[in-house]
């Protein structure tokens, strides 16, 4: 009776420990950024090493059918930080292209979206930081501006995010122009030449878990790589270059090299939270922010999605479809899961698994808790549909929406008027178009996606003729 009436009067303890023997629950969160679903060796990669990845995922539950909340960065960032869709947050594209305005093809204007995910949006930094948690946020930010950083979203400290979505370079001093803009990273003091960005951001982190031993931590580990440019580090590009050679889906040596620098740096955090006895206590997940860049850079093609169709900024399977991994100690056993999942789950996910109650309004969220999925694999959830908004232009896409009800996909584009269906189960490439064979479903799976972006107040493309 002592404890319960303590619980309601102070919701800080409810993150403490319900014995002396039971420690609270750690976070690490790590979000690689442009990393396709195929660019990892445990997900069919056949160049790209990734020991440390693979090693996590054959202890942990690996989910194949894992996706982004939106083809391009910030909408995803935001989806995780809220458990909202982006589309309900007005997020529908990445930052600094929100702030400029909606850009024009032709007759045909892209919607507007909002540049800055609002300070009224609880985050999970948010909600743990009463609870007792220490909050950090590392690397790559890029969904607000300096009116909201981190430190405005719940994060006790900030190390190297700013409102821009890459650095101008991953060396020391990790400044230059990038376009119009002279970039930088803060917070990286110090360095010295030849300096790599992902293995100091992994440095700084590893330093605020030493440093918070005595407290429960939540790091939002979000680094850069493998986004452009695309730079790696001299020896793994010289390591990856024959081996290139003889590859046949990922072929760029500096992009391999790259990805292998992340995967060394993830076995960095594994390590010291292993050092440090916290692993039997920790909750790591990995996970990209959208599929893999596949259109023509001035560093070349960076990586192949293959056997999914395109790649970033579209809604085909290449552009949504991530590498997903989640390790929950004690309870996670080694598994595939195939139940389809989106970003925006993470923030129930974490508070079940937290034991930390959801905020109010729950109809408000979009996402759906996974632990039953964490418990067992072959679990699956009470959710009819998936869907994505994507109302502006991509080297990839025309505006489009699109809609997963069972191994059914539809995409709408608004520029063409045209309905894509495509069946993933026999067809994950997207190869064959069922719209007109199948009117039936399409029909169907159009309104309810209709239904649904109009529930999430969606904002549309239009043409120049047309009245706002």
């Amino acid at each position: 009776m002592i404890r319960l009436l303590l619980l309601l009067l102070c919701p800080c303890l409810l993150a403490l420990p319900s014995t002396a023997a039971e420690k609270p629950m750690n976070v690490v969160l790590i979000v690689a950024d442009d990393l396709g679903w195929a660019d990892l060796a445990c997900y069919g990669s056949d160049l790209h090493e990734t020991p440390n990845l693979d090693r996590l995922a054959a202890q942990s539950i690996r989910f194949t059918d894992a996706y982004a909340a939106a083809a391009i960065c910030s909408p995803t960032r935001a989806s995780l930080l809220t458990g909202k869709s982006p589309t309900r947050l007005g997020m529908t594209i990445w930052h600094e292209w929100a702030a400029r305005g909606p850009d024009r093809r032709g007759d045909y204007v892209a919607a507007e979206a909002e540049p800055n995910l609002k300070r009224s949006e609880e985050t999970l930094a948010e909600v743990l930081k009463p609870r007792g948690y220490a909050t950090f946020h590392v690397g790559k930010w890029h969904v607000g501006d300096v009116r909201h950083y981190p430190e405005t979203q719940g994060f006790d400290v900030n190390i190297g995010g700013t409102l821009w979505g890459a650095p101008p370079t991953f060396f020391w001093p990790y400044r230059g122009p990038f376009g119009p803009d002279l970039r930088y990273v803060p917070g990286l003091e110090g360095g010295q030449p030849g300096e790599y960005l992902t293995d100091r951001l992994t440095s700084e982190a590893m330093r605020l878990i030493e440093g918070s031993r005595a407290r429960p931590f939540f790091l939002n580990l979000w680094f850069y790589s493998v986004h452009t440019p695309i730079e790696g580090k001299r020896k793994h590009v010289d390591y990856f270059t024959p081996r290139a050679e003889a590859a046949k889906q990922h072929t760029h040596p500096t992009y391999a090299a790259m990805v292998h620098s992340l995967d060394e740096n993830v076995g960095r955090i594994l390590a010291k939270l292993d050092e440090l006895k916290m692993k039997s206590h920790t909750l790591v997940i990995f996970m990209s922010d959208n599929g893999g860049l596949v259109h023509k850079t001035p560093w070349g093609i960076a990586t192949n999605n293959a056997p999914m169709r395109s790649g970033k900024g579209a809604l085909y399977e290449g552009g949504i479809r991530i590498p997903f991994i989640v390790h929950w100690p004690g309870v996670t056993k080694p598994g595939v899961c195939s139940e389809p999942v989106i970003s925006h789950d993470l923030f129930a996910t974490i508070l079940e698994i937290l034991g930390v109650p959801q905020p109010p309004n729950p109809q408000e969220r979009d996402g759906a808790s996974l632990v039953s999925l964490l418990r067992n694999p072959q679990a699956r959830l009470d959710r009819p549909y998936l869907c994505w908004h994507y109302p502006h232009f991509y080297p990839t896409t025309n505006p489009v929406s699109a809609i997963r009800s069972g191994n059914h996909k539809l995409l709408h584009f608004y520029q063409e008027n045209r309905d894509e269906l495509y069946d993933l189960s026999t067809d994950v490439s997207e190869k064959t178009n069922l719209a007109k064979s199948d009117p039936a479903k399409t029909a169907a799976l159009r309104k309810t996606l209709d239904d649904w972006l109009h529930s999430m107040n969606a904002r549309f493309p239009r043409r120049v003729t047309e009245k706002r």
